[in-house]
């Protein structure tokens, strides 16, 4: 069986999640009889049992961390000197668990492609990519997946008007709905836009989708099983995806073949032409007139056993443990 890193934590607000997603992916590669050594980002040596556990073991709760913390944890970061002399190197595959675009933006990753190791997901550029909503939504548009109409701050009010109410207004790069407004009101636009600076210096404004929401997961070239978000509101924020039975999740999607097919059928369009390898997940919402639009893609999605990639998965008939397994080793054909 494999050495392998498990590199999570991060500095952005998605960081809890990240660990409890490692605990999960940590217990479920050792179960498949891999050596497993567990890095926090903010650390510059491997972590030690008694710290393991006190790290994975934190619940998520209901909140992110506060920008405080993130920065402190920020400035103790070094991920070069983690990757280049941490402990990284004596790995057959780094796998990543982490979120936001620190994670995802292609950052790490491009740290490790430098260094000659495997990890898990996409490479740098393409990891890059896929963070850049703007950017995205234009290689979506080229193969002919519907995305939601937006700009990016600043913006006229005239063209605000133009998009019409209400209107989505987020941080560009960041996961989670973190930093995410719904604006009924052009009164509002200055708040939601300062509340989404504070997570990252481009904002998107989009608008609101007001039907049903999905979501695809994609390993190997493959779509998985189609899951369907029920939250409590009209916005699947941070509260709801992480308050214990706030939100229904249903996999499969009560929906007709040819419709599920079409949702597929997006996921993969998407995922190529973003240029992504091994897996991803892909979130979409019905428009007013009921036709699907291609919310994002998510490259390093959430990883525990009740995260909906795992959960698209398990559809197919892959369990938890299967597909940690299966990423590991996509990461190792690399090699």
């Amino acid at each position: 069986m494999a050495r392998i890193a498990v590199l999570t934590g991060g500095s952005t607000p998605e960081r809890i999640v990240a660990l409890a997603g490692a605990r999960q992916v940590t217990a479920a590669l050792r179960g498949q009889g891999h050596r497993v050594t567990v890095f926090d980002t903010a650390e510059a040596a491997p972590l030690d049992q008694e710290a393991e556990g006190r790290l994975l073991g934190q619940a998520v709760g209901v909140r992110p961390p506060s920008l405080t913390d993130l920065r402190a944890l920020e400035a103790r970061e070094d991920l070069p000197a983690l990757v280049g002399c941490g402990g990284l190197a004596g790995h057959d595959a780094v796998f990543l668990v982490l979120h936001g675009r620190q994670g995802e933006g292609g950052e790490v990753q491009e740290l490790l492609e430098s260094a000659g190791l495997a990890f898990t997901g996409s490479d740098a550029a393409a990891s890059s990519r896929a963070m850049d909503k703007t950017a995205s939504k234009g290689l979506f548009r080229g193969v002919g997946v519907p995305v939601p109409e937006g700009t990016v701050w600043p913006a006229t009010r005239a063209g605000l008007e133009a998009l019409g109410l209400p209107l989505v207004v987020k941080p560009s790069r960041v996961g989670s709905t973190v930093g995410l407004t719904l604006v009924r009101d052009l009164s509002e636009i200055d708040a939601a836009v300062g509340r989404a600076l504070q997570f990252d210096d481009e904002v998107l404004l989009e608008r609101f989708l007001p039907g049903r929401e999905y979501t695809v997961g994609v390993l190997d070239g493959q779509a998985l099983g189609v899951g369907e978000i029920v939250p409590p509101g009209e916005i699947f924020d941070y509260h709801a995806k992480y308050t214990p039975g706030l939100t229904r999740e249903v996999f499969p999607a009560p929906l007709d073949d040819e419709f599920a097919q079409r949702l597929c059928a997006f996921a993969l369009a998407a995922h190529r032409a973003l240029g992504l390898r091994d897996f991803s997940r892909v979130d979409f919402r019905l428009d007013d007139a009921g036709e699907p639009v291609c919310l994002e893609v998510n490259t390093l999605p959430g990883m525990t056993k009740t995260s909906l990639l795992p959960q698209s998965a398990a559809v197919v008939g892959i369990s938890f443990e299967q597909l940690c397994d299966r990423m590991v080793r996509l990461a190792l054909s690399r090699r």
